[in-house]
């Protein structure tokens, strides 16, 4: 299927998206060293330019509509003058495509926060402004460790199917692969620990030829608060986090021997981007595009589920 990703970053939903035989024809971030990475390894359709800029107009005619976008300003305070926060400008202009457009399906990803925002009524609203653009809509949280990524993170998938198209072609979620083991009755693989995802990484220090394998000199602390607590080797890694503006204040997970951070190509490793997939722009840039990113097996799941549905509706 023709894809348009729109808040592309450097790439990780899209390239799992291709992985799955999809075809990514035009992206956009406003991030230079994002958009740099994203055409290093995917080719020249990313476009440097905040999404506002770029009218509908421009962008080529699809079959699914990509993205993620912020959610900060739902709030119950603003709810009632929702178009009135700039905090709400990039999920009313993904918004703004999927009415221009009108793709078949769109799939749309976030924080787990969203489900609770203003009481629930945010994502209400959402499912709200979607279903009156055209579109049956669908959420599921998932947490990525049950598709074999060695990472918990939990995140919410919004998706679309345009009204015209019959039920039975309506998206289909993916189901779970892996399992925690205490919970595992044996019908699923276990999680996938994040000391068996490293165990062949050599030290930074060490002879190697691995791409963006530096890390962080950031203090390892140990202390009960995000980004400082013990690694566990025997479970998925803690969320990569994307803190920071890519000027400073990016703190990386520490390795599951707990002696240093995790270097970029680790974290990397542990969104399940490929070895030979290359981050552009400084250390801290790249640890934020390496966070913010959908883990690209979780994202290949997903566009494996479009796939069936799309063939349901080459079938009608």
């Amino acid at each position: 299927m023709k894809i348009v990703s729109l808040f592309a970053g450097c790439g990780g939903l899209d390239l799992g998206l291709v992985q799955a035989g999809h075809d990514i024809i035009w992206a956009n971030d406003s991030d230079e060293d994002a958009i740099s990475t994203y055409n290093r390894n995917f080719g020249d359709h990313g476009v440097l330019s905040p999404i506002e800029e770029i009218q509908s107009k421009t962008i080529p005619d699809c079959e699914v509509v990509i993205g993620g976008f912020p959610c900060q300003g739902f709030s119950q305070a603003n709810l009632l003058r929702f178009e009135e926060d700039e905090r709400n400008r990039l999920y009313l202009e993904f918004l703004r495509v999927i009415r221009d457009k009108k793709p078949l399906y769109f799939l749309a990803e976030n924080v787990r926060g969203i489900l609770s925002l203003a009481g629930g009524k945010a994502i209400e609203k959402i499912e709200k402004d979607f279903s009156d653009a055209g579109y049956r809509v669908k959420k599921q949280l998932f947490n990525v460790a049950d598709f074999g990524v060695p990472q918990s993170r939990r995140r919410v998938i919004i998706a679309g199917t345009r009204k015209d198209l019959n039920q039975s072609c309506d998206y289909l979620y993916p189901t779970p692969t892996h399992s925690d083991p205490k919970k595992n009755d044996g019908s699923l693989k276990n999680w996938v620990t994040i000391g068996d995802a490293l165990k062949d990484i050599p030290e930074p220090e060490d002879k190697h030829n691995l791409l963006n394998h530096i890390c962080s000199q950031y203090k390892v602390t140990n202390r009960n608060f995000t980004g400082h607590r013990t690694t566990n080797p025997d479970k998925p890694s803690p969320t990569i986090l994307a803190r920071g503006n890519g000027k400073g204040g990016v703190c990386a997970i520490q390795h599951p021997n707990n002696h240093r951070r995790m270097s970029i190509r680790e974290q990397a490793l542990i969104q399940t981007f490929p070895l030979d997939f290359e981050f552009d722009g400084k250390m801290n840039s790249c640890y934020r595009q390496v966070g913010n990113a959908v883990p690209v097996l979780f994202a290949r799941h997903l566009g494996e589920m479009l796939k069936l549905s799309y063939k349901c509706k080459e079938a009608a």
